[in-house]
């Protein structure tokens, strides 16, 4: 299956994030999260790539073959360049064309002081060029509605996506935000740019307080008040910030599918539950 032809099939797309266990022991644990997922009948799943040795890279690649083998659910294989050499992405790319893998999100990935960085790669648009190159892969991108934290602006930010979808990225994956608006604005701009590829609303159901503002604070993503007042409120209390977070949630999705939005890509963080929840709340809209 082709991840972006999906999108000539149906509208919207649901499809969901999960990442390997830090210990490649615990990859058979997984299992429960993806059967649980699976019967939420997503479009596709979605696995990020492990940082560091290769086992990280191996277990992504396993991951992968196991939600396609085992559940009948397309996966897109994240994969990263910016600590790797092009003998090192072609080695996991062969890796992927053994286990009959195809779908690729190619990232330039984040800076780790722990791994050096290496020049064969420094953008995300290099690493989709090369990935054409390799054979016969399918190459989603990512994009982000409040700005890539690095980029001088947005004008600069949008041209560069430009050159990634133009270097053969056919679907692209927001960062998460939790204003629609900022996604609505965005979209308008990039199709104005010429950049006519589907782009799914990347969404992030907050259940920990201390968790999402470290991920906004890594991300550059911004706190709408409204949603700055449910943690002011409820930021103490497991219970009801995991209720007020899914509904938060379950409201952006709503309000996103019906302004027709390309997909929705939910973050699970490996949390059934959370997936579950957000299922259930559109279960009669997609």
């Amino acid at each position: 299956m082709i991840i972006e032809k999906l999108f000539e099939e149906k509208k919207p797309v649901i499809s969901f994030e999960i990442f390997p266990p830090k210990k490649e022991a615990e990859l058979e644990n997984i299992d429960e999260t993806l059967k649980t997922l699976a019967k939420l009948h997503p479009d596709f799943i979605s696995v990020t790539f492990g940082a560091g040795g290769n086992g990280a890279k191996n277990c992504t690649v396993e991951l992968a073959k196991k939600i396609k083998d085992n559940y009948g659910i397309e996966p897109l294989v994240h994969l990263t360049c910016i600590s790797h050499s092009k003998e090192e992405i072609r080695e996991i790319l062969q890796q992927m064309e053994r286990a009959d893998l195809r779908n690729v999100l190619a990232l330039r990935g984040d800076v780790n002081p722990n791994v050096p960085v290496k020049d064969d790669f420094k953008y995300a648009s290099e690493l989709v060029a090369f990935i054409k190159e390799q054979g016969d892969f399918h190459i989603s991108g990512a994009c982000y509605p409040e700005v890539h934290l690095e980029a001088p602006d947005e004008v600069t930010d949008i041209r560069n996506l430009r050159k990634k979808v133009d270097a053969g990225a056919g679907h692209l994956v927001s960062q998460l935000f939790f204003d629609n608006n900022v996604f609505y604005d965005f979209l308008s701009k990039v199709r104005i740019a010429g950049i006519d590829v589907p782009v799914e609303a990347g969404i992030m159901p907050v259940t920990n307080k201390a968790q999402i503002k470290r991920m906004v604070t890594m991300c550059g993503a911004v706190l709408p008040d409204k949603f700055e007042r449910i943690l002011e409120k409820y930021g103490e209390n497991k219970e009801a910030l995991f209720d007020a977070g899914m509904v938060y949630a379950v409201n952006q999705i709503v309000e996103l599918i019906s302004h027709g939005a390309d997909g929705i890509h939910i973050f699970t963080m490996n949390n059934p539950i959370v997936a579950g929840r957000i299922c259930d709340g559109i279960k009669n809209l997609i």
